[in-house]
């Protein structure tokens, strides 16, 4: 059984999950030892100490160039991003309870495609590639609000969310194709390595802009923890409650778009972690609330980093995208999830 340490004063009264607990440090502990191989892996190969000196060396030469300005920024942006998208599957099984969710259902990521392919294809001309994550955002969003508002009656049902989501998100792949098809050579090649996902030439720039983006998300699930577990019940019984059901759903579903939109923002369409990451958190120790969104972002943040390591070392001097390798680990499970639903 679950052993519970309690912490009460005056005014804050806790429960805390010991077993969670462990399970949390010792994915640190595995997220520190994958960091570390990353930033030491690679066509030149670095031992530890030599990793340590060049994250502590003020020069930007040799050792130090490779570790700082090659590795770590793309590192960090694969625990980033891998990271905001299991969350952002994690909240959108938690509101539509259905454990085949993710932000590819609901339109973010077709949405976020179209629009990046859309702006490589015909508007780099006169505008900088600099605004294309903000452009893929707002794509994003703009597919999300758009399957929110048809499946929009008297509220919003999970089943007619899911499809709608998978209604328009064909709909949105369908144009994706028909603009990589009359765009220029050159973009489309680009264009295809964002629709696969990847982190390559992530910089440092990147990484602060998309930690400001992130933030704010952060704080919010702080505060919607317990609002998370409580959507977990029965509609009637959270009702009861005295909660707004389609208030609390709307909120989470934006806070959904808003995570997975700024993550494939800036690494392109990599699908499957928000589908993957919150059932492996659910198996091996993640309850719900705070501790689950917690375990969930550790496991996406793994996911990708281990992706994107395999797809730079394993294959040199070919450095395939680590959306390859993330598909390869998601398609499979996916297959899985859809063969137990059906059992």
């Amino acid at each position: 059984m679950d052993k519970w340490l309690t912490l009460r004063n005056n005014w804050y009264s806790r429960q805390i999950n010991t077993g969670t607990c462990i399970v949390i440090a010792l994915l640190l502990l595995f997220t520190l030892a994958v960091v570390l191989l990353s930033l030491s892996s690679g066509k030149y190969m670095l031992s530890l100490p030599e990793v340590m000196d060049a994250l502590r060396s003020s020069t930007m030469v040799d050792n130090a160039f490779i570790v700082s300005i090659l590795r770590a920024p793309r590192m960090l942006m694969a625990l980033l991003a891998g990271g905001a998208l299991a969350v952002a599957g994690l909240l959108l099984q938690t509101i539509i309870r259905n454990p085949l969710a993710s932000p590819d259902i609901i339109g973010v990521t077709s949405g976020a495609s179209a629009t990046a392919v859309f702006f490589l294809a015909f508007m780099t001309s006169w505008l900088s590639v600099q605004w294309l994550p903000l452009a893929a955002m707002a794509g994003g969003f703009a597919g999300a609000a758009l399957v929110y508002l048809l499946a929009w009656r008297r509220g919003v049902s999970p089943t007619r969310l899911i499809l709608v989501g998978v209604g328009v998100s064909a709909v949105m792949v369908a144009c994706t194709t028909m603009l990589l098809v009359f765009s220029p050579l050159s973009s489309t090649l680009t264009a295809y390595v964002w629709l696969t996902g990847s982190v390559y030439g992530a910089r440092w720039h990147d990484i602060t802009t998309l930690c400001l983006w992130l933030l704010p998300a952060a704080v919010l699930l702080l505060v919607l923890a317990r609002t998370l577990t409580v959507n977990e019940l029965d509609d009637a019984l959270v009702i009861g409650l005295g909660i707004s059901l389609e208030r609390a759903r709307l909120v989470l579903l934006t806070l959904s778009v808003y995570l997975a939109g700024a993550a494939i923002a800036y690494t392109g369409a990599l699908g499957f972690v928000g589908l993957v990451a919150p059932h492996i958190a659910r198996r091996i120790g993640g309850k719900s609330g705070l501790s689950l969104i917690i375990v969930t972002m550790l496991v996406g943040a793994n996911m990708v980093m281990i992706a994107d390591l395999i797809g730079r070392t394993l294959f040199l001097p070919l450095d395939l995208p680590a959306g390859i390798f993330v598909s390869a680990i998601g398609a499979p499970f996916f297959i899985y999830l859809l063969l137990r639903s059906r059992a």
